[in-house]
């Protein structure tokens, strides 16, 4: 059997000790742009069949899409956001992905 320690490690200087900093990396996003071709009731429709998302975040989401011309439907990895992108496109939606700001 080995001997696992539970001390802290020793440093020459106190002061470059850093105590539960965690690195988080920035989030990706999944961006749903406008486009002339799918009515609002079904990227609502996407939206809910896809993301689980209820009728009225779902509809919010589609008047982002629409009013604005683009909105952000998910955020997490950037593996996450390619699935989620890669979703949008075989429904029909215009979907891209990026950092988060």
């Amino acid at each position: 059997m080995g001997v696992v320690s539970t001390a802290s490690p020793v440093t020459a200087d106190p002061d470059l000790v850093t105590e539960g900093i965690t690195l988080v990396d920035t989030p990706w996003v999944t961006v749903v742009w406008n486009d002339p071709v799918n009515l609002m009731s079904y990227v609502t429709f996407v939206f809910q069949k896809y993301f689980g998302y209820s009728k009225k975040k779902a509809e919010k989401l589609m008047l982002e899409v629409h009013q604005d011309g683009k909105s952000v439907v998910s955020s997490g990895s950037r593996e996450e956001m390619e699935r989620d992108v890669q979703a949008m496109h075989e429904y029909g939606l215009w979907a891209t992905l990026s950092k988060s700001e």
